[in-house]
């Protein structure tokens, strides 16, 4: 599990989409909600990011390794 601050969403959002396992987010509620090519999720992603100034904190958690690593990979190299 880590915690993230999204910054460019659009780019996150790809490189989730092109996981081949789960990416979940940690809800408010303590449940976790898939991600991956959820779209409907994703543009409510979407509209929390606007609220917040372009700026997204989750909390993730991943189904495969190489899923985990696609992500921070992307992650290290947005900031």
């Amino acid at each position: 599990m880590i915690k993230v601050n999204i910054l460019n969403l659009n780019g996150f959002l790809e490189t989730v989409n092109q996981c081949s396992g789960s990416v979940m987010i940690l809800c408010p509620n303590g449940n976790n909600m898939d991600i991956t090519r959820q779209y409907l999720v994703q543009k409510e992603l979407e509209k929390q990011y606007e609220k917040n100034g372009k700026c997204l904190p989750l909390t993730l958690s991943f189904e495969k390794p190489n899923d985990f690593m696609a992500v921070v990979s992307y992650y290290a190299g947005d900031c």
